[in-house]
């Protein structure tokens, strides 16, 4: 396997690699800068779109994206040549970041605009349907339940006001301006796309469980669980499901464009 490595898919390992390590040693706050933050945030710029892709949360969120890089990166650079895949890779990272974002506003901004008109003008009802609203934002079950019995406490006692503006306050800060997102995911959910676009019948072997699946398939497979986990997501759960198939989304655009020139396709 390493002995095929190709030149563009070895520097994506590299340099993902090193970005992490690095930043683990020298504890440096990355993700804080290069992230990709919702668009309404204060810390939002536009060279996040390129910068969140080389960035990761941890050494598993590493690993399982450099495994797919490693085993599935190789093939597409052979058949389309460095330059192209490169394009490729940056196109589905960057696109699925923009579908991303644009997504996370749609989602986010009817609690933050209830948000900020709560700050102005508290009141026991508003607070009430705040809290309605946590569950579309990715808040933990156990700390939405606080909030429902905070809001009880409030309709029954005036003074309990102070503490529910904190609570929005810091659910406006961390959560809807100041949430990110990191890692190469959207760009190799496109390769896993272009791979079984190119490849579909070739034979993958599955580890867990240890059965051969063609590449259709699993990738399939995967495009469900994703299209699932996100229609039916349990709050706390902090993976960009939307991402992942924004790269799928992006990759499938991307090759019906150059299979149009089929003297440029392969």
């Amino acid at each position: 396997m390493f002995r095929r490595l190709t030149p563009v898919a070895k520097n994506i390992l590299i340099i993902n690699a090193a970005i992490f390590f690095l930043s683990s040693l020298l504890r440096l706050p990355l993700s804080e800068i290069f992230g990709l933050r919702v668009f309404f945030s204060s810390e939002f710029a536009p060279y996040q779109f390129l910068t969140y892709m080389w960035l990761h949360g941890g050494t598993w969120h590493l690993i399982g994206n450099m495994i797919a890089v490693l085993v599935f990166a190789p093939m597409l650079e052979m058949v389309w040549g460095s330059k192209k895949f490169m394009i490729f890779y940056l196109v589905c990272g960057i696109g699925a970041g923009l579908l991303y974002g644009v997504a996370d506003v749609v989602e986010k901004y009817p609690f933050k605009s209830k948000a900020e008109s709560y700050l102005n003008d508290p009141n026991p009802k508003d607070f009430y349907e705040l809290v309605l609203k946590a569950k579309s934002i990715g808040l933990t079950k156990a700390y939405i339940g606080f909030l429902g019995e905070l809001s009880d406490s409030y309709y029954k006692n005036e003074t309990y006001k102070n503490q529910t503006l904190e609570e929005v306050q810091d659910i406006y800060d961390l959560v809807i301006t100041n949430g990110n997102m990191i890692g190469a995911s959207g760009a190799v959910f496109g390769i896993l796309f272009a791979f079984a676009f190119l490849f579909p019948n070739t034979e993958l072997f599955l580890l867990f469980p240890p059965i051969p699946i063609k590449a259709k398939y699993l990738v399939f497979f995967y495009a469900m669980y994703e299209l699932y986990a996100e229609f039916t997501r349990t709050p706390g759960d902090n993976v960009a499901h939307l991402a992942h198939l924004s790269g799928m989304l992006i990759a499938f655009i991307l090759l019906k464009i150059w299979k149009k020139d089929t003297r440029r396709f392969y």
